[in-house]
């Protein structure tokens, strides 16, 4: 992923040091198992610990020899056992590279993953307390782009705090899916290695040992783990989808963050543009297209082929990268919302109080109409405030004299009450958060 949008620790995680690093590891558990397996001596792998380093030249060295050898796990093994001399020969004994690779690319995962859950509980400590400041907050709803009935502002917040909820806990299970490894050799058959080598140095790095693989650790579970990002990422673009509509000029209801000093338009100096949430929607598309080769990358040829290492090397640290980057632009957009109550009041009002039309059907159909009957009257009365200027729906019903032979203008005024349509709200905040 590009430096633009790349945050420092997860930046690390992909960096080149930290994942020879984790090979490094990898290396050094197979070592000390071999040691209580009594193959390796103590006084080798005493030396192969304490000499066998990652840094940025070691990088370099890999790299240079990676020209040479075009397959960076032997040049990497080269160059780590460089650094330690005669009992260099003890690493990567007995294994593959896949053994390596796969085992440090699960350690890899899990780092990011943990990374990624600190984000969501971050946004969900946010989309919590703008559940609670915007509870009471009246707002047209809408379906279809269109008016349809009153809501309340915290109710977006918290339909988004349940979303997150769910995406913590898809990511939650790919951590403990992707958190495998397996030291099995060639084809899987330990022919090279003891199976207890495995054992012991997969209980070292903290994983579980993968109950059969061939060559490779099948890539189902990475899959997993990539579209547990996809679909984060496409909720994050739901909340930024929103944002973006609700910061039309003609909705102007709520407002991303515009900063001191930060300039809209290169041509437009008045333009307050919903930038960031657009960058949200974007990456999100890059996060959403990169769970289809990760798909792809299960079918493998027989027990191995390496067509899916280049795309691994792309779409996983990218589409981490790019997660962890959008969770944060999303938490600080949300922290600063500028809301504007007054608008949503106004812009109700812009539909003459049609939202009521659904109080006004269930009213006569329990004054004995039919259905059918009601919905007629309601409509033709909906339309006739909708295409008169300055009459509202309630005079239009007013003046109806089939409506008024059913209901008073006592009646009417009581179903005209938007506390009606939010009266169970708190019913909906007790299932989500336990209190209201």
């Amino acid at each position: 992923m590009i430096k633009r949008y790349t945050l420092d620790k997860m930046g690390k995680v992909w960096s080149d040091v930290n994942k020879f690093q984790k090979w490094l590891d990898v290396e050094i558990a197979v070592c000390e198992a071999w040691n209580k397996l009594g193959k390796i001596p103590d006084d080798a792998l005493r030396e192969i610990k304490e000499k066998t380093y990652i840094d940025e030249k070691v990088v370099e060295r890999i790299n240079e020899l990676d020209k040479i050898y075009n397959h960076d796990v032997l040049a990497f093994v080269s160059a780590i056992a460089e650094q330690v001399g005669e009992n260099g020969r003890y690493i990567h004994l007995g294994i593959t590279s896949s053994d390596v690779i796969d085992t440090a690319l699960a350690l890899l995962m899990k780092e990011a993953i943990d990374i990624l859950l600190e984000d969501i509980d971050k946004l969900l400590k946010v989309l919590k307390e703008k559940a609670f400041q915007y509870k009471n907050t009246v707002m047209m709803g809408r379906t279809h782009g269109v008016h349809a009935e009153p809501m309340v502002f915290g109710l977006k917040f918290a339909l988004w705090y349940e979303e997150m909820k769910r995406n913590r806990e898809r990511l939650e299970k790919a951590r403990k899916t992707v958190s495998v490894g397996a030291i099995s050799g060639a084809v899987g058959t330990y022919s090279n290695i003891d199976p207890l080598v495995e054992k012991y140095a997969l209980e070292i790095l903290g994983l579980e040992p993968e109950p059969v693989s061939n060559q490779v650790i099948q890539r189902d579970r990475h899959a997993e783990f990539m579209t547990a990002m996809a679909i984060t990422a496409s909720s994050l673009e739901k909340i930024a989808v929103e944002i973006r509509h609700l910061q039309r000029t003609e909705v102007l209801e709520a407002q991303e963050p515009f900063k001191k000093g930060q300039r809209g338009s290169s041509a437009m100096p008045h333009k307050k543009n919903p930038i960031t949430c657009e960058r949200i929607t974007g990456l999100a598309r890059v996060i959403r297209a990169n769970s289809i080769p990760a798909m792809e990358n299960i079918a493998l040829w027989h027990e191995r082929d390496i067509s899916h290492s280049s795309v691994e090397r792309v779409i996983m640290p990218d589409s981490a990268i790019a997660l962890d980057y959008i969770l944060n632009l999303t938490i600080k957009v949300l922290k600063d919302l500028v809301v504007y109550p007054e608008r949503m009041k106004k812009n109700m009002d812009i539909s003459k109080g049609l939202y009521f039309s659904s109080k006004v059907l269930v009213a006569l159909v329990e004054k004995g109409l039919s259905r059918d009957e009601a919905y007629d009257i309601v409509q033709r009365n909906a339309l006739k405030a909708w295409d008169t200027e300055n009459l509202m729906f309630i005079d239009a019903l007013k003046q109806d004299e089939e409506v008024m032979r059913y209901l008073t203008e006592e009646e009417l005024k009581e179903i005209f009450d938007v506390n009606k349509f939010i009266r169970n709200v708190p019913y909906i905040y007790e299932r989500v958060f336990g209190e209201y």
